[in-house]
């Protein structure tokens, strides 16, 4: 089946992202896996003022993939599969496309101005030519209806 790859967080351009893909999955027959990433926090002298901490960005990160789970539900039907991990974000997209023969392609939002987010500057730049699957970018600019029409 084919499984489009977003990677979520609490920006716009990540919920315009969601939005396409799920449009991409209906229209193709396809599903979504929902990424959410925890990044490593720093290291703080007080082991339970850290654990508390990760286990906090954690809780977060959860919440944030089942919110957009929902959305892509309730948007679309589908139920999509949803992964928190933590780590570099990179990395993880990576080994979730090393994993998961099903990917047909990543998609990221783009933010209507400014610079690219690291992962857009990732896998465009530097790492573009290795990419084993279509990185599509979503522009933040676009209006729902207009990913609606163009998915």
């Amino acid at each position: 089946m084919r499984t489009y790859l977003v990677v979520i967080d609490d920006s716009p351009e990540s919920a315009l992202a969601l939005r396409f893909a799920g449009r991409r999955a209906e229209k193709t027959g396809g599903t979504v896996h929902i990424i959410a990433v925890v990044e490593p926090s720093a290291f703080v002298a007080w082991g339970g003022v850290q654990a508390t901490m990760e286990a906090e960005q954690r809780q977060a990160a959860e919440d944030a993939a089942m919110a957009a789970a929902a959305r892509l539900h309730e948007d679309c039907g589908i139920e999509p599969r949803i992964s928190v991990r933590q780590g570099d974000a990179a990395a993880i997209v990576r080994e979730i496309i090393d994993e998961d023969p099903d990917v047909a392609a990543l998609v990221l939002g783009a933010a209507a101005d400014g610079a690219p987010g690291p992962l857009i500057e990732h896998f465009s730049g530097h790492d573009a030519g290795a990419l084993s699957v279509p990185l599509m970018i979503v522009p933040g600019s676009l209006s729902p209806e207009n990913i609606d029409r163009l998915s």
